[in-house]
């Protein structure tokens, strides 16, 4: 496994196991099948409704809890400074965990300096190791670093892959040490990435599929990266990417696929804002419908 340092020194494994869509009834039996592999680092949320079956395996496992590295996020719902702390003590209650590695802000929507304030205090109390943020781009992360902080964000979660390379974010990212992480590194399938020539042909030079391609990519960009799957077959291939290395001319044949834009939406449509509005009263209503289902987040 290799590593990433946080500014205050906590190591992060580079390759975690994502749970986003894993349903609560199949997380716990995922989570510890990525930890017989290997797996050490979790990623969840409040909002993925599995932190319990994420916290049922861990402790299942066997494994000492300071050799598993989780990560979990608050959603909007509980942002605020009180609303924001409650909500990661009954994740902690959840994970049945003492402590959470990396905790983030899920989206940069609502009252995001009062749950800052929430999340820097809790660290400070030692309930939470590292703190961040997650779908923040460059004008609210700058914006956040510079009037709603007095610890900086240590990491930013952001759909990241060879078709959104997101060029400008990470260099506002790298100016204020704030680490990368992404969520969809294999952008969920769409437009026929598992298909592209460019990727195939590296994978076949070095004798790889292109899933464990495309890992490493990430990985040789010094990005944390959380591939998803519920096979055991799967979860091996995408954790078997630390015995081969991209070369340079790999690197930059891969750069040249980025499209330039997101492949899911954009969190400054303000028609996507107002989408994730409905959602809120959704889930406060659990009869009430939306068009949740049909994007991703």
């Amino acid at each position: 496994m290799e590593y990433k340092v946080l500014p205050n020194g906590v190591k992060v494994p580079i390759l975690g196991y994502g749970v986003y869509q894993v349903t609560p009834e199949e997380c716990e039996k995922c989570v510890a099948e990525a930890l017989k592999i290997g797996y050490r680092h979790i990623d969840t949320a409040q909002a993925y409704f599995n932190e319990e079956g994420v916290g049922n395996a861990i402790a299942k496992s066997g494994i000492p809890r300071e050799e598993i590295f989780i990560t979990s996020k608050v959603w909007i719902d509980n942002f605020g400074y009180e609303k924001t702390r409650a909500s990661v003590l009954e994740s902690l209650r959840k994970l049945k965990a003492d402590y959470i590695d990396l905790m983030l802000l899920h989206q940069p929507f609502g009252d995001t300096a009062g749950a800052w304030r929430a999340l820097e205090d809790l660290y400070e109390e030692g309930k939470l190791k590292a703190i961040g943020i997650s779908n923040f781009y460059a004008d609210r992360l700058v914006e956040h670093c510079l009037f709603n902080s007095r610890i900086t964000p240590m990491v930013n979660q952001i759909e990241l892959h060879p078709y959104h390379q997101q060029g400008n974010l990470l260099g506002w990212m790298e100016k204020y040490g704030v680490l990368p992480e992404a969520w969809a590194p294999l952008n969920e399938g769409r437009d026929n990435i598992f298909h592209d020539p460019v990727l195939l042909d590296i994978a076949a030079k070095h004798g790889k599929s292109l899933h464990q391609v495309v890992l490493r990519w990430h990985i040789q960009k010094g990005v944390i990266v959380f591939p998803m799957s519920r096979n055991p077959e799967h979860m091996k291939d995408n954790f078997n990417v630390f015995d081969f290395t991209l070369s340079d001319e790999d690197m930059q044949r891969i750069a040249t696929l980025d499209k330039g834009k997101s492949s899911f939406f954009s969190h400054q449509d303000p028609a996507m804002v107002e989408w994730f509005g409905e959602m809120v009263v959704a889930r406060r209503n659990p009869s009430h419908k939306n068009s949740e289902e049909k994007k991703n987040w």
